[in-house]
């Protein structure tokens, strides 16, 4: 071969070096990579009642309570948050005062509930009411069955709740824990920002049950592992949307209160703010 042919041999190799490998990485390299949402930001105020409904709409959205419904057992313990759930899940319209068992109220002055016919937990099998006391529900549940319990305390941080216990015997706590955890049972605890604590809570529980002199009745509190469902969580499941807590409290309605903010898509935020207005207006829990 000639100096001549092997200089052109030599020019076409590169050249198909080039176009095969290196050519098709630059122009690669030269695309404008693709665009991600732009992210932004919207603020609404929620009161406490609006909070509970917010929650509840979102419970009812939860796979693992959509798959009980549609094949297991779900068991909606009485409580203020839980009304609301329980009116979210069955599409029944259920009486404040019928659907609760403790309660807290301030101890001078306030407003009280009035006096009605009490309504049992609420016990689904399949989708359907089913007449069955509690003591005898949990005996029932299986794995993915799900019990649904509210709380006193939160623990935001640790991802903790607590309930107060009053009664001697452990109270609702008592009767469905052990089963929900022997039988591995999804605990859904339904709780509003409201309730934060500024402690860890599981320091906190081994206090009040310290056996120490109390002045005046000081329960005990049984701390709650599950899936613990906020304002926060419920932005999420229901609209895709993060959301964050940035104030509390108020007045003229507004105390307990939370302020939050919206993050995500134009399109998620403005599901978010849409889903809030909806819910905004929600009466207190007592008139």
């Amino acid at each position: 071969m000639t100096k001549r042919n092997l200089k052109e041999y030599l020019l076409v190799c590169v050249a198909v070096v080039i176009v095969r490998f290196i050519l098709p990485g630059l122009l690669w390299a030269a695309e404008p990579p693709p665009s991600s949402p732009r992210i932004v930001q919207a603020q609404a105020i929620l009161t406490v009642s609006e909070s509970k409904r917010l929650i509840a709409k979102a419970v009812k959205e939860m796979p693992i309570v959509k798959d009980a419904l549609a094949d297991g057992t779900v068991i909606i313990i009485k409580g203020t948050t839980n009304r609301y759930v329980a009116e979210e899940i069955t599409g029944k319209k259920i009486e404040k005062a019928a659907f609760v068992r403790g309660r807290i109220e301030p101890e001078k002055g306030g407003k009280r509930l009035p006096e009605v016919k009490v309504l049992p937990d609420v016990v689904l099998e399949k989708g359907k009411i089913v007449d069955i006391p509690l003591a005898d529900a949990v005996k029932k549940l299986k794995p993915g069955d799900v019990v649904i319990k509210g709380a006193n305390a939160l623990d935001y941080k640790n991802k903790l709740a607590a309930v107060n216990i009053g009664d001697p015997s452990g109270g609702t706590t008592g009767i469905s824990l052990p089963y929900v955890v022997a039988r591995k049972a999804y605990l859904v605890i339904p709780v509003g920002l409201e309730k934060l604590v500024a402690e860890d809570i599981v320091d906190l529980t081994l206090k009040m049950r310290e056996p120490v002199e109390t002045l005046n009745g000081l329960q005990s509190m049984f701390l709650l592992t599950g899936e613990i469902v906020t304002e926060l969580e419920a932005i999420n499941i229901l609209t895709g949307a993060t959301a964050f807590q940035c104030s509390a409290g108020g007045i003229g309605g507004a105390e307990g209160s939370v302020w939050l903010v919206f993050r995500g898509t134009k399109e998620q935020v403005t599901k978010a703010l849409d889903l809030v207005h909806s819910i905004q207006g929600e009466p207190p829990y007592i008139e």
